[in-house]
């Protein structure tokens, strides 16, 4: 089998507040969130560059969407700035779960940073 070239290919964080959310992420990256309505789903689009080989996600709001603290840990590009990230996510209504830290130190794997969303979803941000 040929490796694939990411184990990921597209992410969704739940959402039970779909305006707050949409509000909180636009501020985190500084963007304004593409939205679709399919049937009963509501998606902003996070910021991503399908053309460069870059994977997308979405925040939903649906019947089958339920935020939680627990499972899946999906880890945002922060870029180069996490300090920045951070700043803006706390002053967008995120919890600092963990302060930067580095990946790794043996390793040059650069910095995360684990937030809880104002819909209460466990998210880390990641920068090289």
């Amino acid at each position: 089998m040929k490796l694939p070239a990411s184990a990921l290919n597209w992410f969704e964080i739940p959402v039970n507040d779909f305006d707050r959310a949409r509000s909180f992420y636009n501020r985190l990256f500084d963007y304004e969130m593409q939205e679709t309505l399919n049937g009963p789903n509501r998606r902003g689009f996070l910021p991503h560059d399908p053309q460069s080989g870059g994977i997308g996600g979405a925040i939903v709001h649906g019947p089958d969407y339920i935020p939680s603290q627990r499972g899946c840990l999906v880890y945002l590009n922060a870029g180069n700035d996490l300090d920045g990230m951070l700043e803006r996510a706390a002053d967008a209504g995120a919890h600092i779960v963990q302060e930067k830290t580095p990946v790794s130190e043996e390793q040059a794997l650069g910095f995360y940073a684990i937030i809880r969303d104002p819909e209460g979803n466990r998210v880390a941000l990641h920068a090289m």
